[in-house]
């Protein structure tokens, strides 16, 4: 059942993507995280986007000659982006795709889907059933909700609003590339993001790579 829930909830803004947004603010922030060092990042805001949600558009480096961007679509992480949670890979992924991003020009999406969309509380009660046994998808449908509730309509049309048609992906995250990809934005390649494996979080990065046919090499996280 859930299944066809999940299914409903990721078509239900295709209607609204030719909605018209529009860049509603911009300011430059300097970003300093870890070692290496500080980045300058245009961040964007906008109206007209199909979920009605925050989210922001990151940008970095210089746009290359050819005009195709390095872009990540990063979903929020409260526990892992702010909180350094090691039960995720999410922290450290947004500091590599910044750092990458940076260096040869493109665009991070920073869109507020907590848990895969499920949210921050639900997220939570997620990891309670995770310590119980269940692993990152079983214990999402436990709760009544489905493997991946993200809809990337909101991030083509921010995208297309930047001008951008056609990236290089920086992603593990297959479905992402195929939700673009419908969404009329081209992904001429994808780039993999790295490996951050540690022993809380071995068996939630096992589960993506399994289950959702995430490129991460288990090899990679063994060794």
């Amino acid at each position: 059942m859930h299944e066809v829930a999940e299914t409903s909830h990721r078509t239900s803004h295709l209607g609204t993507l030719r909605t018209r947004a529009a860049v509603r603010s911009e300011v430059r922030v300097p970003l300093s995280f870890g070692p290496g060092p500080q980045l300058d990042a245009r961040v964007m805001t906008f109206d007209g986007l199909a979920d009605g949600k925050e989210h922001l558009a990151l940008e970095l480096g210089v746009r290359p000659a050819d005009g195709v961007p390095l872009v990540r679509l990063h979903s929020e992480c409260l526990t892992g982006d702010v909180f350094g949670s090691a039960r995720c890979d999410c922290g450290p992924q947004l500091h590599e795709a910044l750092r990458m991003i940076d260096g040869v020009g493109g665009v991070l999406l920073y869109l507020r889907q907590e848990g895969r969309g499920i949210g921050l509380y639900n997220k939570l009660d997620a990891y309670r059933l995770q310590d119980d046994g269940l692993d990152t998808y079983e214990a999402n449908r436990a709760l009544g909700l489905g493997d991946d509730l993200r809809d990337y309509t909101a991030a083509a049309q921010m995208l297309r609003t930047l001008g951008i048609t056609e990236v290089d992906l920086l992603t593990n995250n297959p479905d992402k590339s195929g939700q673009l990809t419908r969404h009329g934005i081209a992904v001429r390649s994808t780039v993999r993001t790295g490996v951050f494996a540690n022993p809380h979080n071995i068996s939630y990065l096992t589960a993506k790579a399994d289950k959702t046919l995430h490129t991460i090499s288990l090899k990679e996280m063994i060794a």
